[in-house]
């Protein structure tokens, strides 16, 4: 009979440890760390973005390399159709492949049905506002956002995951007005 009280109360324990959430808190306070995201200089991320503009969507694996100043990005259909590279400098934006004097807003627009927020895309995937331009930020239980609202744009950050010793966002929503954009990270590498 001994036994079973023992078998019932590690049951219990084990069934109290499972449905207790972690919260994982800042090491160090949010704006020293919100400058050091803001400051990231080289980083990569892999995942997948869906988007809507009214009734219409989109899928497309996202891949994106940032360095310093210039970023690398690729977005990609299933199985790679419709592929879209382009580079992101200072100066502006250039497609890859693309004839010249290819108006790139106008190609985007086409077809995301939207020309993406770039300057500020860079800080909002890390979770932390471009340092800027005014922004809003709602934190989480663990100090890290939950809401950022910046140049008419509102992304709520759903879930964190591991990169190393920090969590960095694994998906978000993007919003404005008809436009909503979907992103779900699978792969993150941070470089100090």
């Amino acid at each position: 009979m001994p036994r079973f009280f023992y078998l019932l109360a590690f049951s219990a324990a084990l069934c109290g440890c499972v449905g207790t959430p972690r919260v994982l808190a800042l090491k160090k306070t949010w704006p020293e760390r919100m400058q050091e995201l803001q400051n990231a200089r080289q980083w990569d991320m892999q995942g997948r973005a869906a988007g809507a503009v009214g009734t219409q969507g989109w899928q497309a694996s996202l891949d994106w390399r940032q360095s310093s100043q210039l970023a690398d990005v690729r977005l990609a259909g299933p199985l790679g159709a419709g592929a879209v590279a382009f580079k992101l400098k200072p100066q502006g934006m250039e497609l890859s492949g693309a004839a010249a004097g290819t108006d790139t807003n106008a190609f985007l627009q086409e077809r995301l049905g939207f020309t993406p927020p770039f300057d500020n895309l860079r800080y909002w995937l890390l979770g932390v506002p471009n340092p800027d331009q005014p922004f809003e930020f709602t934190p989480n239980a663990a100090g890290r956002a939950a809401q950022i609202s910046q140049d008419g744009w509102v992304i709520d950050y759903g879930e964190y995951s591991g990169n190393g010793a920090d969590l960095l966002p694994k998906r978000l929503t993007m919003h404005r007005e008809q436009v909503r954009v979907r992103v779900a990270v699978d792969h993150w590498n941070l470089k100090p």
